[in-house]
């Protein structure tokens, strides 16, 4: 085995790491289509160095993907239209306390599902919700 392939391994593992981590904490769940697909490329482009594709290239075009990510996150925060088309318009999903099932339907959310989410938003009770906009980003 030699020594170039161990420490190349190891650059991966650390510089993967660093770029990860510039990319930001989320997990899966919380992440925008965007920002998936970007994790996915990271993921795949990271291991082309060990197969023999280049090292420094591998990074530089790895380090593409997190900028543009990330100023892609920036122009969601400067231009309501650019956020509308990355991740989508809010549904209303609970109307006047009655449940919107064509709008749940659009959304493939379960009545279970939603319960679920409510509960994890500290909502014990959705009986007692006059309307509620929904927004999925991610699963």
């Amino acid at each position: 085995m030699s020594w170039t392939l161990i420490w190349q391994s190891v650059g991966v593992i650390v510089l993967g790491t660093l770029l990860l981590r510039i990319a930001g904490r989320k997990s899966i769940s919380q992440m925008t289509m965007a920002q998936v697909i970007v994790m996915i490329g990271l993921g795949t482009l990271l291991i082309q160095p060990i197969t023999g594709n280049g090292y420094w290239p591998t990074f530089l075009l790895a380090a593409v993907l997190v900028v543009v990510m990330i100023l892609m996150e920036f122009l969601e925060i400067k231009s309501n239209g650019f956020e509308t088309f990355i991740t989508g318009k809010a549904v209303i999903v609970i109307e006047n306390g009655e449940l919107v099932e064509s709008n749940m339907r659009k959304l493939r959310l379960t009545a279970d599902k939603l319960e679920m989410r409510l509960r994890q938003a500290g909502i014990s009770n959705s009986l007692t919700l006059n309307g509620l906009q929904l927004k999925l980003v991610g699963t």
